[in-house]
């Protein structure tokens, strides 16, 4: 009875991994971050999206504040004379200059990514008498994969043989459910049943989508 609570627990687990896996491969997001600090908008974000790393790239920001007529809005020049830009990354720090854009209350800062994952900009100072304190995040940067063309093959092989590798675990664990090799009571038949053959639909599944996802990116 153990070694069978130990396979359905394994069934769920290879199936709740593949199904990470599919979904962090299918569902990437994009976009930038916009904050409000009284009257103003500061939209922040990176020039090139995705943002990858070792790749030349901006920080981009947008400051704007309403405009005369309702509804509508004007950029804010001037805004880094009293306003000081740090970038951060885990416990990484350092000031930016922010370049004026032709377009009025457009800025951008040349930066080169060196590290996947989350960055930030905190802003500190005062718009126009305004004070300023805020940590925007901008969208991860991710590694050169998203842009690797074609895909390195030992990436696509890794992932393909952890694929097969848990499949292969899974068919060894049902083979001897199926042939009694492994004795289970018949009191706790029922319930590890059910809840065998619904760790089983989410592993199946899972891995399926997985595999048909990595078709895709290759």
């Amino acid at each position: 009875m153990c070694y069978y609570k130990m396979t359905v627990v394994k069934i769920v687990v290879f199936g709740v991994i593949g199904l990470l896996f599919f979904v962090g491969i299918l569902v990437p997001s994009f976009g930038h971050t916009t904050v409000h600090v009284e009257q103003y908008q500061i939209e922040v974000g990176w020039g090139i999206e995705p943002p990858v790393v070792g790749i030349r790239n901006d920080l981009v920001l947008k400051i704007t504040e309403p405009g005369e007529t309702e509804g509508s809005y004007k950029g804010v020049t001037s805004v880094f004379k009293d306003v000081d830009a740090i970038v951060m990354f885990g416990g990484a720090t350092k000031k930016i200059d922010m370049n004026s854009d032709p377009r009025p209350g457009y800025y951008f800062s040349p930066i080169i990514p060196t590290k996947t994952g989350s960055y930030s900009i905190d802003l500190k100072g005062n718009i126009r008498g305004i004070p300023i304190d805020v940590k925007i995040p901008v969208e991860d940067v991710e590694s050169t994969a998203v842009l690797d063309f074609p895909p390195t093959a030992s990436e696509g092989t890794a992932d393909v043989a952890a694929l097969k590798n848990a499949m292969s675990s899974l068919q060894q664990d049902v083979s001897k459910l199926k042939s009694g090799e492994t004795s289970v009571s018949s009191s706790d038949v029922g319930a590890s049943y059910d809840f065998a053959v619904f760790g089983l639909s989410i592993a199946a599944a899972a891995i399926v989508l997985a595999i048909i996802a990595l078709l895709k990116r290759k």
